[in-house]
């Protein structure tokens, strides 16, 4: 089979195209013949050898993907893998294969694992979001992004998003009745606030900390929270703006997720699909041997829906 590996840290080059062994699974594993696997920002720390725990080497990167189950010939997704996605063959743990609806198309399938269990456990597991409250999530035109919008809005929540340029504005209001607004404008946060009557939000959804957190703190309704999803580097805030809202700042990595957190979050996204709740925008699709400027492209903003890799 043909598969993507890295056998060096190094810039998005070293992702190289390899024929391998199919792997065959032993109990309690699944192998699944990939249609299409999806490619997410945190990837791209890990072949840099930027992320706190990584893995040997040589290694297939990929977490997300979706095709057939080859035991039972069933359509499914799958949130993690045991020989990475980025591959024709991906053996995953029975645990991580979820069914994919017709629905839904592979390469949706594959926007589905990281992106939408990751806004998943912000809104609900770690912000503990309740239906009439006001959210604002920063930077909503990606695949969490776009996610946390579908889910809140079936949640009942007030929603605001953000994107950075005209067509991911438009991707975003395309979701429901969310209030948009560009996060390149420097005033679009107060703008952001006054929607609210000035009363600012109960819920921050946080894409970008790096650029953005110290005004989160600003825009917060009395007690509103502020969840940590994405960050590239160090960011200085003004604790007074905390502490004047008694807000909170919770920081997220889904793989800190207790099993049991894990599997109702999981549990969670795929009752979403069944319903209709999820409904995953793919922004590009390329083939496995372009894995290279698939890494540069996932890490370019504005992002606008999700990005894929086609064996």
């Amino acid at each position: 089979m043909q598969a993507v590996r890295v056998h060096e840290f190094g810039d998005p080059d070293v992702l190289v195209l390899e024929e391998l062994p199919r792997p065959e699974p032993v109990e309690g594993e699944v192998l699944v013949r990939i249609q299409a696997a999806g490619v997410n920002p945190v990837e791209t720390y890990v072949r840099a050898g930027l992320y706190g725990t990584l893995p040997a080497l040589p290694y297939t990167p990929g977490a997300d993907g979706a095709g057939v189950r080859l035991d039972t010939g069933e359509r499914v997704y799958v949130t993690g893998s045991l020989s990475g996605t980025y591959a024709e063959y991906a053996l995953c743990r029975e645990e991580d294969v979820r069914p994919l609806p017709e629905t839904l198309s592979y390469a949706q399938g594959a926007a589905l694992g990281i992106p939408c269990t990751t806004a998943y456990r912000a809104l609900f597991q770690r912000a503990r979001a309740t239906a009439g409250e006001r959210v604002l999530i920063h930077g909503a035109s990606g695949g969490v992004g776009i996610a946390a919008v579908q889910l809140a809005l079936a949640a009942g929540l007030a929603v605001t998003g953000t994107a950075g340029s005209q067509a991911g504005g438009e991707l975003v209001a395309a979701q429901g009745d969310v209030r948009v607004l560009d996060h390149h404008d420097p005033q679009h946060l107060e703008a952001a606030v006054e929607l609210t009557g000035g009363r600012g939000f109960d819920l921050v959804v946080e894409l970008l900390a790096t650029e953005n957190l110290g005004a989160d703190l600003k825009a917060l309704a009395p007690r509103g929270r502020v969840v940590v999803v994405g960050s590239r580097g160090p960011v200085e805030v003004d604790a007074r703006d905390l502490m004047n809202a008694d807000g909170a700042v919770l920081g997220m990595l889904l793989s800190n997720a207790r099993p049991d957190e894990l599997e109702a979050a999981r549990a969670g996204v795929d009752a979403a699909v069944r319903n209709g709740v999820v409904r995953p925008v793919v922004g590009r699709e390329l083939p496995l041997a372009e894995a290279p400027r698939a890494h540069r492209l996932v890490m370019e903003r504005p992002a606008l829906g999700k990005l894929v890799l086609v064996p």
